[in-house]
């Protein structure tokens, strides 16, 4: 049983779910404890954030992070998932629209805004997925929640080469999105098209980036490498050194002096080992996870 603490981040294939990359680091690695930060589609590809043994602890902050894909639109046809993989509801001709009709509506998704999940997704209504209502044949429409859209660049407008009728004329659209976590791609491309009143959809989804994590820093599911808790959590949570006498009032759940920064943060040793997530509570600071040396 592997006893490694840390991060493994893959590069997921398409056709798999994230469930089925958790399976395969669980067999490779030999350990129960693994969990991802943040599910890919199974037609997405890209970086997933694995958890490995303690790891799983600081799955949420990393989850709570910016996120960074790269994606292409369709515009002219709308889908029942508001991606390539659903039943089609309509199809219209896109080839008036113009360029700058494109990037103006675009731009108008970039800061705060309210946004529509697609139904087909992993959020819960009274206590069942949504994904699973739609398959049962439900209509479900969540209500819109906010998100956050960092930074929106289009990287290229073109006609859909895969169309076969002048008449029906799609158009591609790639895409560089910045933004929060829980916001939807998918959910961007159906709205587009809304916006131009001709429909959309996502046809491709490559995530590179789940702060602080990049592509630059995948491996193989066939030979995974686990990445260290403190290397991996700078610029994701502060860190703070501890003496001897602070760790042994941690590990016997006691508070210490408190720390230098607000909110949680990391307790290390001085061989960079994490002893404790804490967090300031009044005057002192508190444990509220204590990992077993």
């Amino acid at each position: 049983m592997s006893k490694e603490n840390g991060f493994v981040v893959i590069d997921k294939p398409s056709g798999i779910t994230s469930h089925d990359v958790v399976a395969k680091i669980r067999r490779v690695l030999n350990t129960k404890k693994v969990g991802h930060a943040g599910t890919l589609d199974p037609m997405a590809t890209g970086v997933l954030v694995l958890g490995i043994n303690d790891g799983t602890k600081f799955l949420s902050f990393i989850t709570d992070g910016k996120k960074r894909y790269e994606a292409t639109i369709c515009l002219g046809v709308s889908t029942v998932t508001d991606d390539k993989e659903g039943e089609i509801l309509s199809s219209a001709d896109a080839s008036t629209i113009k360029d700058d009709e494109i990037r103006f509506e675009l731009a108008k998704f970039i800061g705060r805004i309210l946004q529509r999940p697609s139904s087909v997704s992993a959020i819960k209504v009274d206590g069942v997925r949504s994904y699973d209502r739609v398959r049962k044949g439900e209509q479900v429409e969540l209500p819109p929640r906010e998100v956050e859209i960092y930074e929106l660049v289009v990287l290229a407008i073109r006609p859909d080469t895969k169309q076969v009728t002048k008449q029906d004329t799609k158009l591609e659209i790639d895409i560089d999105v910045t933004c929060s976590s829980g916001t939807y791609i998918r959910a961007i491309a159906r709205d587009l098209g809304v916006a131009l009143g001709v429909g959309g959809h996502l046809t491709a989804l490559r995530r590179t980036e789940v702060s602080p994590f990049t592509l630059e820093d995948t491996t193989s599911l066939e030979a995974p490498q686990v990445r260290p808790l403190k290397e991996s959590l700078n610029g994701v949570l502060p860190s703070r050194l501890l003496n001897e006498d602070q760790i042994r009032e941690l590990r016997f759940g006691r508070f210490i002096s408190p720390s230098p920064f607000a909110g949680p943060g990391i307790a290390i040793d001085a061989d960079d080992n994490v002893i404790a997530i804490i967090e300031n509570h009044g005057e002192q600071a508190r444990p509220i996870n204590v990992f077993n040396p």
